[in-house]
């Protein structure tokens, strides 16, 4: 226990992050039960000293009239030859080298200090997890479990799993891919598993791709209203301007769709139907079911609407095994019942 073990920990403060402070209670810990596995007993005081670089073991026993357990005691006689300062009651130390631990004793103090290595570790990951939350990290497939189709990320604060059941459906990923993923999830408890549960089929990928990528979101002129998903099928997206010359869906969707275009690729060709968010429910539900266009739509003020188009434009709206509909009632939250008209009539 010298200068270099401290400058050791010093290392450690530096480079990974664990408190100095920290790390002294876990060596405090580690030597207490390295004592305990070498003697049988804990009656020991670890004294350590920052400032001097310098880490000392004292056995204690109580001074007492007559010993009836040597380990924890000594009699007054032999005390007051150590100082005669001693009286009944007093507590002698006595300096315990470390050096004369035994191999047995030295590892379970190396396990104990391990230990509180990785548990620093993980706190600390946690720690950076937590500030991302529910935030768009970029990472680094470094490998694909054949086994599971799982894959493992680099997402620049440790590596992670990124699980089948989290993929955009239908999405191939390779060794060396670059992609987006979503924090969704992020855990304390000591259970097995993950800390962290990243996502690419969350609506909350979505959400923050355009807030990365649409500077008018990024700067809150436009605001995203909801947010409907089916991943690797569909996205409807309402979005709304608070400035009366920008217009919300065109700022989206950007010159000839070059911006939309960015997220569509990070989201393995997923079709994204950016819409007009209104306060007036009828205006809100027939943009909702766009690209379909709609002719009438009857709400009747109890969170569900009538919407009424031209034959042909029944099936547009409804969508393909009804994905369009049941996309927009989630969207905008309310039930909608789609009717065709016939031609020449309404």
């Amino acid at each position: 226990m010298n200068a270099e073990f401290f400058d050791a920990l010093d290392m450690l403060e530096q480079t990974r992050g664990i408190p100095k402070e920290y790390m002294l209670e876990r060596v405090e810990a580690a030597l207490l039960s390295a004592y305990k596995k070498e003697r049988g007993r804990s009656n020991v005081r670890i004294a350590i000293d920052p400032a001097k670089k310098d880490i000392k073991v004292y056995e204690q026993k109580n001074v007492v009239a007559e010993v009836t357990d040597p380990d924890t005691e000594i009699d007054i006689d032999s005390a007051k030859k150590i100082s005669r300062r001693y009286t009944e009651g007093s507590v002698v130390e006595t300096e315990v080298k470390t050096k004369n631990f035994g191999r047995i004793s030295a590892q379970t103090a190396k396990q104990v200090i391990i230990q509180g290595i990785r548990e620093a570790e993980r706190t600390n990951m946690i720690k950076e997890y937590e500030k991302r939350r529910e935030e768009v990290v970029t990472a680094t497939v470094t490998k694909v479990l054949d086994d599971t189709g799982d894959v493992v990320v680099d997402t620049g604060t440790s590596e992670a799993v990124l699980q089948k059941s989290e993929h955009i459906p239908g999405e191939t990923l390779n060794v060396g891919d670059r992609i987006k993923v979503f924090i969704t999830e992020v855990r304390r408890d000591s259970a097995p598993g993950p800390i962290v549960t990243l996502s690419r089929s969350h609506p909350g990928l979505v959400k923050r791709l355009f807030e990365l990528e649409i500077p008018e979101i990024t700067d809150g002129i436009v605001l995203i209203k909801g947010i409907a998903r089916e991943a690797g099928s569909r996205t409807k997206i309402a979005v709304l301007s608070r400035d009366a010359d920008v217009d919300a869906v065109g700022a989206c969707i950007g010159n000839r769709g070059a911006r939309i275009q960015e997220i569509v690729d990070e989201l393995c060709g997923e079709k994204i139907d950016v819409i007009s968010y209104s306060e007036i429910p009828e205006e809100y539900i027939a943009a909702a079911l766009s690209p379909a266009e709609v002719k009438e739509v009857e709400y009747d003020g109890e969170r569900s609407a009538k919407v009424i188009v031209d034959g042909e434009q029944l099936s547009l709206a409804i969508g393909k095994e009804g994905q369009n509909a049941r996309l927009a009632a989630r969207l905008t939250g309310y039930k909608i019942d789609i009717k065709g008209t016939k031609p020449g009539i309404f």
